[in-house]
């Protein structure tokens, strides 16, 4: 793939106006409900989540306490904190600190910035690939899906989407090295890093000098190896990102694989979870076939991970949100629905979930 000189402006347009639309939306509701949020918050609220008013500390809640305490005080045992790896709240740390401590302003600014990238890097990889307007329909499909409303808060989500597009452009001009540089710190960002392994070594086997491509992708998990030496240092517990996930969230290995988690999902009656899960199946195997197998295989491994890796507390918790960067299942959505009315009618149903989960998410209730 040459590298593409091409504007990348209809990108940026869709982030500035989803994203001001987003925030306004989220001001609106606080204003609406009298800056009250649901009864229950307290349990959940502590003072890391708030910073220069609701403005910016609305895009604070649930996970962001996480991402924030480590940011400040770095990591403990016993507790949450080393679930949640270690580029993003480190960004915020450096970013909070020159900002005066104002480690909330910083997490939405990094996120922020971040999803700008996101946004204009599919849009990049996309029209080389698929075309302008596929281009734009993809960016806005990702734009003004539900969980995308994560792309502007104290999260990790906007980060590792930019890498992970970042990766696949990479690889796609044939620079393995930078491809497996950039998932390595994918794989610092978000334990669904994992995902774009497979889907990078398919694009090396292919490459002209395939052991060249090979030993590029290598450098992926040599460099998360940084993480676990990090906690033997810190906490003395290398694998306590494994353990966290076991202790605090219950997650446990399916011996059924991802046949496991619909079952549990079914039991435990989260319908929605299900048909986002298997829209994204269906998506990830139209991408397969349509835009190429690297890109199938990452959607499908996207959706397999959190179907594998079942909680005991709540099956599929978090999938709505974990499956929002698996890119190109948006591209794929692009190639489907390319009429005027297919597209608006797609836009609209999206947005209206959009709509729905930021008004939650404000008021402190759950999402994803």
């Amino acid at each position: 793939m040459p590298d593409d000189k091409r504007s990348v402006a209809p990108a940026l347009w869709l982030f500035l106006w989803s994203r001001a639309a987003i925030w306004l939306l989220a001001l609106a509701t606080l204003a609406a409900f009298g800056w009250k949020p649901q009864a229950r918050y307290a349990e959940w609220d502590s003072a890391r989540l708030h910073d220069l008013g609701s403005a910016a500390d609305v895009w604070a809640r649930w996970d962001s306490d996480w991402f924030l305490r480590i940011a400040e005080n770095g990591y403990s045992w016993p507790s949450s904190t080393p679930a949640f790896f270690p580029l993003y709240p480190a960004l915020v740390a450096a970013a909070g600190r020159v900002l005066g401590g104002h480690y909330v302003l910083a997490g939405v600014l990094l996120s922020l910035a971040a999803a700008a990238g996101a946004f204009a890097l599919l849009y990049r990889l996309t029209a080389t690939r698929l075309g302008e307007e596929t281009a734009r329909h993809a960016v806005l499909f990702l734009a003004v899906a539900p969980t995308s409303l994560f792309f502007g808060a104290v999260y990790s989500e906007s980060l590792f989407l930019l890498l992970a597009v970042a990766t696949f452009l990479a690889a796609e001009r044939g620079r393995f090295w930078k491809a497996g540089a950039l998932a390595g710190l994918a794989l610092l960002t978000r334990s669904a890093g994992v995902a774009l392994l497979p889907a990078l070594a398919v694009l090396a086997w292919r490459a002209p000098d395939r052991r060249r491509a090979l030993a590029g992708v290598a450098t992926a998990p040599l460099l998360f190896a940084v993480y676990p030496l990090l906690l033997a240092i810190w906490i003395g517990r290398p694998l306590a990102f494994l353990d966290a996930q076991k202790i605090v969230w219950e997650r446990h290995l399916s011996p059924a694989g991802p046949i496991g988690g619909v079952i549990a999902g079914v039991q435990d009656r989260q319908v929605l979870d299900l048909a986002v899960a298997a829209a994204v199946i269906v998506l990830g195997a139209v991408a397969w076939r349509r835009i190429g197998v690297a890109y199938g295989l990452y959607t499908l491994t996207s959706v397999a991970l959190p179907l594998t890796f079942v909680s005991d507390k709540d099956a599929l918790l978090s999938m709505q949100r974990f499956v929002v960067v698996a890119f190109p299942a948006f591209m794929a959505l692009a190639t489907i629905a390319r009429s005027r009315r297919a597209v608006a009618l797609t836009a609209a149903i999206l947005g209206a979930g959009l709509c729905v989960y930021v008004v939650r998410w404000a008021l402190w209730y759950w999402v994803a």
